[in-house]
């Protein structure tokens, strides 16, 4: 049963513990005095930096032990009060790997900040731990010049089961006895028990052989050929006990298989930075076999992303620009065999450039934080007093993106929010502090001291700078109440006491305290009371003007709109009644715009708003039973006056206009003393004050206004009393002038009754542009000019026509517009109207003056000028005869003259002769024209001899040469077998020619192509017979002549010469070499040779070489050397090369 079975459970376990420490006791004996030679240092001391530890560490982190798929926490604390401000904290792994780079899933990192203690907390969490996992780390805490580091081991066990305690397996097998003695103990169990701990010790055994190495890390490094990469994957997966891992390996004695198709693989793993380039290749142990890149299992296709290239048997992968996409798997695949790799992409911290600052601000204001990053779009946290802020707080913090720049907002501080606020990225952080304050309150009015009668009312009131303070009335010391005649008002800044129908009991001192302030407003309230004593008497009433007793009148201006309040004093006993009277009319409203107020002892009239129908005499009488008294009052309204009339424009210039109006109707009852005057562009809302200082003509000039632009204008009367209306906008007017005069009038030519001018447009035209010229001329001594022309001329030329013959006369040329003429250009001297005679002559041109070639189906299309006066009679002739009009055409003009065949025929070549003749003067020229196809066959191809290897051919002229010289001859051979013809010799000048070389055995035709400027003619001339190489009665004959030696060392015919380029053009570099057998070209950069590098193109075109490079920056500035080698010798040139940024 299970409840006697506790108590012996209890009892057995201290028994246990004490076996299994004398167990512990006795396995950790040997293992000291064993040997320890091969074991690594001590956790204590791996990895630790050079540097001298400063004990920063409050808490340092301990070691762990663990078991395999479980997780595991590391914390540590650092006294803040040692650090300048906040430290930097790495973890390790070994001594090289850090696990920054691993934050992901499985590794976590968390800090946080005690302000109180000035603690530091950070913690390492790393999930579902492996076997892999086991090892040495070493935390590093750095701040400035403060630094410390701490070292821990993390071991992994493999998962427990149950019932591992051996001692369990000593069990009774007794159910229900109390007694320790009852039942017996099973020794069958304890021995299974015995197998499964040597199983586990075993297998532990085996994973401790595996030193916490994945097998896949095993089997990467089973397939290493070089040493350097040991190092390198231990580095990588942060295996530090390296001569172990050697040794693990050379035991196990794999044999390492070669690849059929890779020399060489691709490395296991790359690693690069965000934005930088990286290449990858493999070598292939056949350089036609063919392959592909695949990434993530897809096909890559060569992009501006990826390049590739084929150098020799390497095949290369270049990635430009890497971004967190391209962290993937890759592989390269060469048949059936594959190639892996993995790219890990490391994103570079994002530090802070710019600080928060510590703010100082008061309750309600708002609060903008900022600080500017090293990248834009970069993730950043904000906290507060060490808690983050996240968006669930967006109803009290505003989170704000502005390229670099992150800005926290806080729209109305109170002093909850004052407090550390800091910005953390993953690779910096700053923090501020914000102090929030109450507002002083500031007294912006305080309360006055009163003397009110009695039944009179009573008002305190004050101003304090928020509306939101509230605060209590005292007086005397006591806090008042409301009632029915007291009442307390808060409306905005202002509060007020107001005390209605005052008694003497009401006197006193009164204070105003503003709730939450340390500070009161006093004032004290005066009664006065007063005696009246009443004595009955009559006297007649009287009106106490200067103008009573109608001897005087009194007149009083106002302006219009404004208000008019005539007190007038009156008295009499019994108080008098008073009426008022414009003319026949009675005022008798107490409201209204015109009103009557009646005060004792004073009659008020009252016009709101006077206006113009107001102004009159008014009259006051006042009665009572004992008298009478009337007096007049004069009111005149005065206002602006009325705007001017008529305002026009009456003429415009280049940049000016002439504005006219005519005074205003109405005056205002003032004298008008000047205008004003605007102007704006039409469709513009903006006007343009034209004068500051009143104008007093009625004539205005504006000037400095725009040529071509529309514009309107207004005008403005101004009096004693203030500016009128304006008046009506004149109606669009565009300023505008005559052009300047026309320039360069000259004479081109002159007839009998004609007169040719010519001329250039005006240097000014201004925005009217030109309609056209006016040609006028008069006769020498006379002032009539008469128009040549009775429309404008839109072109810089005329034919004045009808002249007086004989006559000299003067020409003028006038430009008009819209503003009218300009002024003229005339000629200095009078013309005199005759004849100018000129011989003719003929202008050949230089290409004709030799023999004209053209192919036949071509164009023929000659210009030839000529000169002459009067106009010359052109004729044209071939030799000798007529031209045909239907194959050639003719046009002739005043000043030359065309030919034009539209298609040359072989008939069309000759002797064109040009005739242009006045009168009995004549010039002559001719034109020799040819034209030309391609030649006929060779004639008569015959193979005149044979002996050895060789034929002698010949053959004759072809019978048309294609009417054109032959400047030689192509000669092919074909074996009477195939037929196939091979070219023998070219442009080869002779009717013969010796074929070398022929075959043994074989029988040759031989063929022939004429050639001449055209080229190689249609058809060729066959050999009417072969020739047949004997096979039988060869003889050697030794060669009597020593055989010229070509081979020469490398030389550089052409230099590199140093040049300046501008960064992003492709550019190149040149020179020319000469060496025999053919020189091997070497390109190199500062010594360092440029094969396989992408960027530069060599080339080499017949010993000229050339080295291209795309888009150079100024990286590539360098010294450039070009080296050539072959048996014989080298040869080397260099130059500089400097790339300049583009300015």
């Amino acid at each position: 049963m299970p409840e006697p079975a506790k108590p012996a459970a209890k009892k057995k376990d201290p028994k246990a513990a004490k076996k299994e420490e004398k167990k512990e006791e006795k396995k950790e004996e040997p293992k000291a005095e064993a040997p320890t030679p091969a074991e690594p240092a001590p956790a204590e001391t791996q990895g630790e930096p050079s540097s001298q530890s400063d004990g920063l560490f409050i808490k340092k982190p301990e070691h762990a032990l663990v078991e395999s798929g479980k997780d595991v926490s590391i914390t540590f604390q650092v006294d803040g009060t040692q650090l300048p401000g906040k430290p930097t904290v790495k973890w390790f792994k070994g001594k090289w790997l850090e696990l920054g780079i691993k934050s992901g899933q499985r590794f976590q990192f968390k800090e946080s900040f005690d302000k109180e203690k000035n603690v530091y907390s950070y913690e390492l969490k790393i999930g579902k731990v492996v076997i892999g996992d086991r090892g040495d780390y070493r935390c590093e805490v750095k701040a400035k010049d403060k630094f410390d580091s701490c070292p821990f081991n993390i071991d992994v066990e493999a998962p427990r089961t149950e019932g591992d305690n051996v001692l369990q397996a000593f069990k009774r097998t007794g159910e229900g006895g109390k007694d320790e003695v009852a039942g017996e103990l099973d020794f069958s169990g304890l021995l299974k028990k015995r197998e499964g701990q040597e199983e586990e010790k075993k297998k532990k055994k085996d994973d401790d052989d595996d030193m916490g190495i994945p097998p896949e890390i095993w089997e990467m490094l089973k397939g290493v050929t070089k040493k350097s990469e040991y190092e390198r994957i231990a580095f990588q997966y942060g295996i530090t006990d390296l001569r172990g891992m050697l040794k693990r390996l050379k035991k196990a004695k794999v044999e390492i298989k070669k690849s059929a198709a890779f020399m060489t693989k691709l490395d296991p793993a790359y690693q690069v930075d965000k934005g930088q380039k990286i290449r990858m290749w493999v070598e292939l142990s056949d350089p036609d076999l063919a392959i592909k890149w695949m990434k993530n299992g897809q096909v890559i296709k060569p992009s501006g992303k990826y390049i590739f290239e084929n150098v020799g048997k390497k095949r290369i992968m270049t990635i430009t620009k890497a971004t967190l996409a391209d962290d993937a798997a890759y592989e390269c695949v060469a048949g059936e065999e594959r190639s892996f790799t993995e790219v890990f992409v490391r994103e570079p911290p994002v530090t802070i450039n710019v600080g928060l600052d510590d703010q100082q601000v008061y309750v309600g204001d708002k609060v903008e934080m900022e600080a500017e990053v090293s990248e834009e779009g970069a993730q950043v946290i904000w906290k507060k007093n060490g808690v983050e802020l996240t968006r669930e707080d967006a109803f009290k913090y505003r989170f704000k993106k502005d390229g670099k720049k992150h800005i926290l907002l806080i729209n109305e501080a109170t002093k909850e929010d004052a407090g550390r606020y800091q910005i953390l990225t993953n690779g910096g952080s700053s923090e501020a502090e914000l102090a929030v304050e109450d507002k002083p309150l500031e007294v912006l009015q305080g309360i006055a001291d009163l003397t009110v009668k009695a039944a009179e009312q009573a008002v305190f009131k004050c101003e304090v700078s928020d509306e939101k303070v509230t605060g209590k009335w005292y007086k005397n010391g006591v806090e008042v109440r409301p009632s029915k005649r007291i009442t307390i008002s808060h409306k905005g800044r202002f509060h007020k006491l107001v005390i209605d129908d005052v008694r003497p009991e009401d006197e006193g001192d009164y204070t105003f305290i503003p709730d939450g302030y340390a500070i009161s407003l006093s004032a004290k309230l005066n009664f006065l009371e007063i005696k009246i004593e009443y004595v009955p008497k009559q006297e007649p009433p009287k009106i106490h003007l200067d103008c009573s007793g109608k001897t005087h009148e009194n007149t009083i201006v106002v302006v219009a709109g404004n208000k008019v309040r005539l007190d007038v004093p009156i008295t009499g006993e019994p108080a008098p009644v008073a009426t008022w009277m414009k003319g026949d009319v009675v005022f008798t409203d107490t409201e209204g715009r015109v009103r009557i107020e009646e005060r004792k002892e004073l009659s008020s009239f009252v016009i709101e708003s006077a206006e113009r129908t107001d102004e009159g005499s008014y009259t006051i009488k006042v009665t009572n039973p004992v008298g009478e008294d009337t007096a007049t009052l004069n009111i005149k309204v005065v206002d602006v006056p009325d705007p001017p009339e008529a305002a026009h424009i009456t003429s415009v210039g280049e940049d000016w206009a002439i504005l006219v109006w005519e005074p205003p109707k109405y005056d205002g009852g003032m004298p008008v003393t000047g205008y004003l005057m605007e102007r704006k562009k039409k469709g513009s809302m903006r006007w343009m004050k034209l004068n500051f200082e009143v104008f007093t003509e009625t004539t205005y000039e504006s000037t400095k206004m725009i040529e071509g632009v529309l514009y309107e204008m207004r005008v403005f009367a101004v009096n004693a009393i203030g500016i009128s209306q304006p008046s009506l906008n004149t109606k669009p007017f565009m300023p505008i002038a005559p052009t300047s005069e026309p320039l360069h009038l000259t004479l081109e030519d002159v007839t009998d009754t004609t007169a040719t001018l010519k001329w250039r447009a005006p240097d000014r035209i201004g925005a009217g542009g030109i309609d056209g010229y006016l040609i006028e001329y008069c006769k020498e001594g006379t002032d009539e000019w008469i128009a040549a022309n009775t429309e404008l001329v839109e072109r810089c030329g005329f034919t004045a026509k009808g002249l007086p013959t004989g006559e000299k006369l003067l020409f003028r040329v006038v430009a008009v517009n819209i503003a009218g003429k300009s002024l003229p250009a005339t000629f200095g001297q009078p013309v005199t109207i005759r004849e100018i005679v000129q011989q003719p002559k003929i202008r050949l041109p230089r290409h004709l003056r030799q023999t004209y070639i053209r192919r036949v189906g071509e164009q023929v299309n000659l210009v030839i000028p000529f000169q002459g006066k009067p106009r010359p009679k052109v004729t044209w002739t071939k030799d000798g005869q007529p031209l045909d009009p239907k194959e050639v055409a003719v046009r002739t003009s005043e000043v030359d003259t065309i030919l034009f065949i539209r298609s040359a025929a072989r008939h069309n070549s000759g002797h064109y002769e040009l005739s242009v003749q006045i009168e009995n003067m004549e010039d002559k020229a001719v034109i020799k024209i040819r034209v030309v196809e391609k030649p006929g066959p060779a004639h008569n191809v015959m193979v005149k001899e044979v002996w050895g290897f060789n034929a002698l051919v010949e053959w004759e002229p072809p019978k048309d040469d294609g009417n054109s010289e032959i400047t030689g001859y192509s000669i092919q051979k074909a074996d009477k077998k195939t037929m196939e013809w091979f070219t023998v010799y070219e442009h080869n000048r002779l009717t013969r020619c010796t074929v070398s070389d022929l075959i043994m055995g074989n029988e040759y035709y031989f063929r022939v192509f004429s050639e001449n400027i055209c080229g190689l003619s249609e058809t060729p001339g066959v050999s009417k017979n072969t020739a047949f190489i004997q096979k039988t009665g060869i003889v050697c004959k030794q060669t009597d002549y020593k055989e010229h030696d070509f081979r020469m060392a490398p030389i550089f015919l052409t230099p590199l010469v140093d040049r300046t380029v501008v960064a992003g053009y492709t550019t190149a570099l040149n020179c020319a070499v000469r060496g025999h057998p053919k020189p091997k070209v070497i390109w190199m950069k500062n010594k360092m040779d440029l094969s396989g590098d992408s960027k530069f193109l060599q080339k080499n075109s017949q010993g000229v070489l050339t080295l291209n490079i795309r888009k150079p920056s100024p990286f590539d500035s360098a010294t450039y050397s070009c080296k050539a080698i072959n048996e014989l010798g080298e040869a080397l040139v260099e130059c500089k090369l400097e790339v300049k940024a583009p300015q």
